[in-house]
């Protein structure tokens, strides 16, 4: 299966990544509707916490952050599939290739998957009722300047319960 790879020490925190693919799932550039999302690192997190904010945001303005890649972590979703067990009306698949889909017109929006996410990598927004994730495509991967996104084949993640049940409903009726 393909999955979406991070370098953090490539990653210059240009977001182009999250630019081109909330225009792939909303047409519009809009980070708050892109199904990766690039944060600074726990480097300059734990400086906000310490009531250091000044301190990044001064960096960052001044181009020395950006300047120095390794200072940014990613959100993606990983395939890993635990989120097809919570949801109520098996709105998640996998498909062939691995990757974990939603099927629009079975989600209710009761919003489990997101709540579950062990990665944090389902999102949601305002704008519609229904989740959305990496699903791999590969258009990040694209514009990335720097090579910190790759996509990269790894071996299929294991069925979860839903998945093995279903299979196994599948095999009784065939």
């Amino acid at each position: 299966m393909k999955v979406l790879v991070f370098k953090a020490e490539l990653c210059n925190g240009c977001r182009e990544c999250e630019k081109v693919c909330s225009q792939a799932w909303f047409k519009e550039e809009n980070a708050e509707k892109s199904a990766i999302r690039i944060s600074e690192a726990a480097y300059c997190a734990s400086r906000r916490l310490s009531g250091e904010a000044a301190y990044c945001a001064s960096r960052r303005l001044s181009g020395e952050i950006a300047d120095q890649p390794g200072h940014y972590q990613a959100v993606v979703c990983d395939q890993c599939g635990e989120c097809i067990d919570v949801c109520p009306t098996i709105a998640l698949v996998r498909d062939k290739q691995g990757i974990v889909r939603i099927k629009k017109p079975l989600c209710v929006g009761c919003l489990s998957c997101v709540g579950f996410c062990p990665t944090e990598a389902m999102f949601m927004h305002a704008d519609d009722i229904v989740p959305f994730k990496c699903i791999a495509c590969g258009k990040c991967v694209k514009v990335c300047s720097t090579g910190a996104l790759a996509l990269e084949e790894l071996p299929d993640a294991e069925w979860t319960e839903t998945e093995k049940r279903l299979a196994a409903q599948a095999k009784a009726v065939a």
